[in-house]
Parts: C-alpha cells; structure tokens; sequence
C-alpha cells in the first residue's frame, strides 16, 4: 500500500471536471489549460490505480470508481481548508444579481459550488429581473449580475445561449380559443416578448396564472394549468414545445451574460467558478 499523501491540486482538478463535465470549464475555473486539467486526472488515476472518468468526445462523466472517490475527495478539500483557515474571518462580501431565468433550480448546486470554492466570501445574493438587476449594477448596488442581455445593452461577458419555446404538460390538451399562459409578473423580459408575439400574430391569449420565480411557472406546466414561454433546460420533466403544434411565434433566443466589476482576487476566483458553472 503506498501511504503518501495525495496532491490536493490532482484532487482539486478532479473535482472541477466531476461537477462542471468537462475539461474546458474545469480549466477555465482553474485559471489553467485543458491539457494542464487532463494531466492531473492522468497523475491522480494513476496514482490510485483505478480510472475515474470515462472520455468521449462529447461526453466526461464519472465512473463506479469516480463516484465513490468524489465524496471523498470533497471532504478532503473540506478538511485542507478548515486547517488551513480556521480562524479566519470572511474576507469580504460579494454582492451578485442572479436572474431567475438564468437558474432556475440549478441555483442550489450553484450556490453549493460556490461556497465551497471559495469560503472567504460572503454571497449577497439578490434574484429578480435582469433590467431591474442591471440597473441596480449600474447604481453601484451590485459587483456582479448574471442576466439575460435585453434592449441594445453590449457590455458584460457572454456566457451561453438560451434557446425558448412554448411549454406544457406532456399531456396538457388545448381548449377553447383562448392561450391560457403562466407568466411571470412585469416587469419581466420573456413575458414582455412572448406577448408582444402573440399580439403581432393576432393568437388570443388569457393569463391562467402569474408567478413570483421560473420554479413556479414551471409548477404551474407541469399541473397542466397553462402553456409557459420557457428556457429549454428550465422546463419541467415530461413538458414538450408546443409552439409548432399550434402556430405560436418563434421565441428568440436569448444571451445570457455576466456583467462585473474588477474586483480583488477572492472576488475574481468566485466569478471564474460562477461563469465555468452557468457554461456548462
């Protein structure tokens, strides 16, 4: 049995692929290369004699091996950071916007990643609409916003493409002439572009339902309420696009961007992580 001591950094870089799928966004978080990533992995299998991950071209995923390791790896990336910052205070707070329709339920494994990449930094974190989040960035009120890029905005840095379409109950039936929809309230930016498509093309339309967060108009799909303009990946199990079925406008698709200060280098690590994140 060898008892030397595992390399934290092989760990570290094992971790980041297991929870972002991919070498790409591991090194991005990382700050590194891919080749750099996949180096590591290649030391760290070999240095416990067992294959952690299966590659493909298009796919990375853990294997029975990997999956026992991952836990154990997090407790001892865990167990290095309490040594070593026992007795530190949080470096400082981070204050970010984070629109809903670019989350969703992804939040929570979000926010997990996030704490644990980076434990000297309080989140301040404020969900709503992105003009109302960009705005509050402009104000000074925010370090960073995760939005969807709306009107003739440029700034920010591009994190992904959002493709939307029309969602309902895999077994939801059409009646009457009437669209019944679950929006969000105004001020939001799909509801405002998803009615604007149905006024243009002349498509009668009823709101069967208003919610507070996406989570609650995808609730509101899956109880076969009403028909939601919804992300792709934000629709509930087992909804289907019904927009071709009954002649809906196209829903564009949309950008969603990271908009940030220049901030010190905890401030920066959290970013990087948070971008890799809503990459992948």
């Amino acid at each position: 049995m060898d008892d030397r001591p595992l390399d934290l950094e092989l760990v570290r870089a094992f971790v980041h692929v297991a929870d972002l799928s991919s070498f790409t966004r591991a090194a991005e978080a990382l700050g590194g290369t891919q080749a750099g990533v996949s180096l590591k992995l290649r030391k760290l299998e070999a240095r416990l004699g067992r294959t952690l991950l299966e590659r493909t071209p298009r796919l990375v995923r853990l294997t029975a091996d990997g999956a026992l390791f991952l836990e154990r790896a997090r407790r001892l990336l865990a167990s290095d950071r309490e040594a070593r910052l026992w007795d530190a205070a949080p470096v400082r707070r981070l204050r970010l916007g984070i629109s809903d329709h670019t989350t969703g339920d992804t939040l929570p494994a979000l926010l997990r990643r996030l704490s644990s990449v980076s434990p000297g930094i309080a989140f301040d974190i404020r969900m709503g609409f992105s003009r109302v989040l960009c705005d509050a960035f402009d104000a000074g009120e925010l370090d960073a916003a995760v939005v969807r890029r709306e009107g003739s905005r440029r700034d920010g840095e591009v994190l992904r493409q959002d493709r939307y379409g029309w969602f309902a109950a895999g077994d939801w039936q059409a009646r009457g002439d009437s669209l019944p929809l679950a929006l969000l309230a105004p001020p939001c930016g799909v509801r405002a572009t998803a009615v604007e498509g149905l006024g243009s093309s002349g498509i009668a339309w009823h709101e069967a339902f208003t919610g507070g967060s996406v989570s609650s108009v995808s609730a509101a799909v899956a109880a076969r309420l009403a028909v939601a303009p919804l992300a792709a990946h934000l629709a509930p199990p087992g909804s289907v696009d019904v927009g071709p079925a009954l002649n809906l406008p196209a829903l564009p698709v949309a950008t969603v961007m990271l908009v940030a200060r220049a901030g010190d280098a905890p401030a920066k690590v959290a970013l990087r992580e948070l971008a890799a994140f809503l990459r992948a």
